[in-house]
C-alpha cells in the first residue's frame, strides 16, 4: 500500500491528542490520527474522568435519595439500587461523548486509522509511521514531517500482586463491578482511590483504604487533606496510614492481603482490591529508543517550550511529558501546540492549572498550598470562610467544609485558593481566572457575587485576608 502523506500525524486520540488534532485540522493542517482503541477519547473518556463522574453522581444520588431527603420533608420508601441500570446510564453518557469526538473529526475532515503506532524512521524530511492493526487488517505506512505523540498513561501495578482484573484491579476495573463488593480495599490515598471508593462506600461497600504516607493526599493544602479525611471517616470510609501492603492469596473466593504498619502486620480478607498508587507514561513500543528521542528518569519525555522532543519534526504532550497528569492540562497543552506550530505566541500558564477531587465534598485547588508558601519562605495572608455561615450552603444543607484564599502579605496577589465544600469543582473557576490575570484578593472582595450564592463563601475568604493583613 503506497505512502500516505500528512501535514502532522496525531498518535494517541486522547483529551490533548484529539484537541491537538481538532485545532490543527481547523487552522488548516492536513490531519492524521492513530489509536489503538475503537473508541475515540482515550483513558478519560472511556475509563477514566467521564464513567467516574457519572458513577459518582449516580451514587451521590442514591445516597441522598437513602439519607437526605426526608431532611427536606421528601418521603419516599427506601430507594433500591439497580447496578445494571446505573452502569447502562454510565456507558451511554461515555458513548454519546465518545460519538461527539468522532462527529467532531469528521467535520474537520481528519482521517483516522484504528491500530497500533509506531515510529520507523525518516524517509527524506519525512517521518514514517507504522500502524499495525488489532484485527487481520493490513499493516500501513504513514509520513509526515510532523508526529505528536500523546499515547497517555496507565494505571501502576503494585509488584507483589499484579492486575489480574478480578480481584486485584485497576480504576478501568472498578469503573464496571457486575455486583457491590462486601469489602473493598484501596491501596492508594490518593484522588482516584478516594473518589472510587466513594461510589463503592455510597452503594453499600465496606471501604478500607491503605496508605503508606502519614496523610492522604500529600500535595493537596493540609487543612483541605484533613477536613476530607475526617468527612469520609464520617461517612464509613476506613484509612489505615502509614501501612504498606506485603503479599495476597487467594482463598475461598476472598483476597487475603497482608499489611504491615510499623512492627505490626495483620490481615484483611477483602472482595476486591482496588489498586491507585498512581500513574505511569504510556511510551512502550513507540519507538522512542531506536528513534533518539531523550527521556528523563520519571520515564516523561523532555520537551522544550514548543513541545519538540530531542529529534526535529516529533512532539510530545499530556502525561508522556512533565507536569500534573490531568486532562485539562492535557487538552490545553494539544490545543497551544497547535497553534506554536503555526507561528502563533500561545502559551500554558502551568502554575494555574486546577486540581479536583470528586469526593463528597468535592476539594478543587490552584496555585500554592500553605505548606508551599511556608517553605519558599513567601510574606503571605491567609483568608478562610466556613459554608456553615453560606445561606446558599445551608438551604441545600451542604455545610461542610470552606474556602481557603492565599495571598501575597504585601502586594496582595492571590497566591494559592483551597476550597473544599458543595460544588468546589465549579468554583474553582473564579479563582484560576483572577490567579491568571494576576489579580489581588481586593479584587475578589470587591467583585459582586450574587445572593445567596455558594461562590459567595470566595469573596468573604477574600475579605477575610484583608482583615487578617490589617490586623498583623
Amino acid at each position: 500500500m503506497p505512502d500516505e502523506i500528512f501535514d502532522l500525524i496525531v498518535i494517541g486520540a486522547g483529551p490533548g491528542g484529539y484537541v491537538a488534532a481538532i485545532r490543527a485540522a481547523q487552522l488548516g493542517m492536513r490531519v492524521a490520527v492513530v489509536e489503538r482503541s475503537e473508541r475515540l477519547g482515550g483513558v478519560c473518556l472511556n475509563e477514566g474522568c467521564i464513567p467516574s463522574k457519572a458513577l459518582l453522581d449516580s451514587s451521590e444520588l442514591f445516597v441522598l435519595a437513602r439519607d437526605r431527603f426526608s431532611l427536606h420533608g421528601i418521603d419516599i420508601d427506601p430507594p433500591k439500587l439497580d447496578l445494571n441500570r446505573m452502569m447502562a446510564r454510565k456507558d451511554d453518557v461515555v458513548k454519546k461523548l465518545t460519538d461527539g469526538v468522532a462527529f467532531l473529526f469528521k467535520k474537520n475532515k481528519i482521517t483516522r486509522f484504528q491500530g497500533i503506532a509506531r515510529l520507523e524512521g525518516k524517509s527524506g524530511d519525512d517521518h514514517r509511521i507504522e500502524v499495525r492493526g488489532t484485527g487481520n487488517e493490513e499493516n500501513q505506512i504513514l509520513t509526515s514531517k510532523r508526529v505528536l505523540l500523546a499515547t497517555g498513561s496507565q494505571a501502576m501495578e503494585v509488584p507483589v500482586f499484579p492486575f489480574d482484573g478480578e480481584t486485584v484491579v485497576s480504576a478501568r476495573d472498578a469503573l464496571s463491578f457486575s455486583s457491590v463488593p462486601e469489602h473493598l480495599l484501596v491501596v492508594g490515598g490518593g484522588y482516584i482511590g478516594l473518589e472510587l471508593g466513594s461510589v463503592w462506600l455510597r452503594l453499600g461497600s465496606k471501604v478500607t483504604v491503605v496508605e503508606m504516607l502519614p496523610k492522604i493526599l500529600p500535595n493537596t493544602d493540609r487543612q483541605v487533606a484533613d477536613a476530607l479525611m475526617r468527612s469520609l471517616k464520617k461517612q464509613g470510609m476506613t484509612f489505615l496510614l502509614e501501612t504498606k501492603v506485603s503479599s495476597l492469596e487467594k482463598r475461598d473466593g476472598k483476597a487475603h492481603v497482608q499489611i504491615n504498619s510499623g512492627d505490626k502486620t495483620e490481615e484483611i480478607v477483602c472482595d476486591r482490591v482496588l489498586v491507585a498508587v498512581g500513574r505511569r507514561p504510556l511510551s512502550a513500543d513507540l519507538g522512542l529508543e531506536e528513534t533518539g528521542i531523550v527521556v528523563d528518569g520519571e520515564g516523561r519525555i523532555t520537551v522544550n517550550e514548543d513541545y519538540a522532543t530531542s529529534v526535529a519534526g516529533i512532539y510530545a504532550i499530556g502525561d508522556l511529558v512533565h507536569g500534573p497528569m490531568l486532562a485539562h492540562k492535557a487538552m490545553t497543552e494539544g490545543e497551544v501546540f497547535a497553534e506554536r506550530l503555526l507561528g502563533q505566541a500561545s502559551v500554558v500558564d502551568y502554575e494555574f492549572i486546577p486540581g479536583i477531587i470528586y469526593t463528597w465534598p468535592e476539594a478543587a485547588s490552584v496555585g500554592k498550598t500553605e505548606e508551599q508558601l511556608q517553605a519558599e519562605n513567601i510574606p503571605y495572608a491567609a483568608g478562610r470562610f466556613n459554608f456553615m455561615a453560606n445561606g446558599r450552603a445551608r438551604c441545600m444543607d451542604e455545610t461542610d467544609g470552606f474556602v481557603k484564599v492565599l495571598a501575597h502579605k504585601e502586594t496582595g496577589r492571590v497566591l494559592g485558593v483551597h476550597i473544599i465544600g458543595p460544588r468546589a469543582s465549579d468554583m474553582i473557576a473564579e479563582a484560576v481566572t483572577v490567579m491568571t490575570y494576576g489579580g489581588s484578593a481586593q479584587d475578589i472582595a470587591m467583585t459582586f457575587h450574587a445572593h445567596p450564592t455558594l461562590s459567595e463563601a470566595v469573596k468573604e475568604a477574600a475579605l477575610d485576608v484583608e482583615k487578617r493583613a490589617i490586623h498583623s
